[in-house]
């Protein structure tokens, strides 16, 4: 069983829209950024990505915005782990600002393995299928500061 996997996002100016909050396509990015960090931090990188031939891609967003966020506000970037199957996994996210403890967003993704080389649909293969393991059902995620 996986755990949770945090990183820290500070909001600069580049952030922005045209309304001086984050830009919704932002969101969409930081979920990208931290879900690759936390891929890394399970050991399976870009390079082990190219070696194995096969990768995990983003099929689907489910996302929802809860409150604004501006410049300076430093976010904590949370996912973990879902369902896995034979050919996709489930990735969830929450964002929360760090002063308030105010989650800003939520999101989950269906990720789905394809081999490189192809381009087609591929099952995890058993290094994934280990590394990818759901969130241990003892921990909550919406529990904040932890």
């Amino acid at each position: 069983m996986s755990q949770l996997f945090e990183i820290l996002q500070q909001v600069e100016e580049k952030h922005l829209d045209q309304l001086a909050h984050v830009n919704n396509v932002q969101y969409v990015s930081w979920m990208q950024d931290v879900a690759l960090a936390h891929s890394q931090t399970l050991g399976l990188g870009l390079e082990d990505y190219l070696r194995l031939n096969h990768a995990m891609v983003a099929s689907e967003h489910h996302v929802k915005y809860r409150k604004a966020c501006f410049t300076g506000d430093e976010l904590v970037l949370r996912t973990w782990l879902g369902e896995q199957q034979a050919f996709s996994l489930i990735r969830h996210y929450l964002f929360y600002r760090k002063s308030d403890q105010s989650i800003v967003f939520q999101a989950h993704t269906l990720w789905g393995c394809v081999e490189i080389s192809t381009g087609r649909l591929k099952r995890l293969s058993p290094t994934f299928s280990q590394a990818y393991q759901p969130l241990d059902a003892s921990i909550d995620p919406f529990l904040l500061n932890v």
